[in-house]
């Protein structure tokens, strides 16, 4: 028997294999909305340095964030990934604290 009748059969004979390439999927990091809180001490215009020193905020956009805040209570600064979002609580909280003001910034998940 040859080698042209063994592989005539279809076995014995060499195999090829397809070796495919698997991207893992990345999962997309949970956002945070981080939010500032109304009170009735901290002036408009410390809310209004605070979104444009820390949010990068134009002086209109900061105006309109903080009026929301003053009529609703509560009002968004920006979403960000969880460390993102800490370090801009913790950074207002401080500059706050600073200043003398009880203003108070918290985070959620979205």
């Amino acid at each position: 028997m040859g080698n042209d009748e063994r592989n005539a059969g279809g076995t014995g004979g060499p195999t090829t294999s397809v070796i495919a390439k698997v991207k893992p999927k990345t999962k997309r990091p949970n956002l945070y909305r981080v939010l500032i809180l109304n009170d009735d001490y901290t002036p408009m215009e410390f809310v209004v340095h605070v979104l444009e020193k820390f949010f990068q905020k134009d002086v209109e956009a900061a105006t309109k964030i903080m009026l929301h805040v003053h009529h609703h209570g509560i009002g968004e600064c920006g979403v960000f990934t969880y460390e993102i979002a800490e370090t801009k609580v913790t950074q207002v909280m401080d500059f706050a604290r600073k200043h003398q003001h009880p203003l108070q910034c918290v985070m959620e998940k979205k």
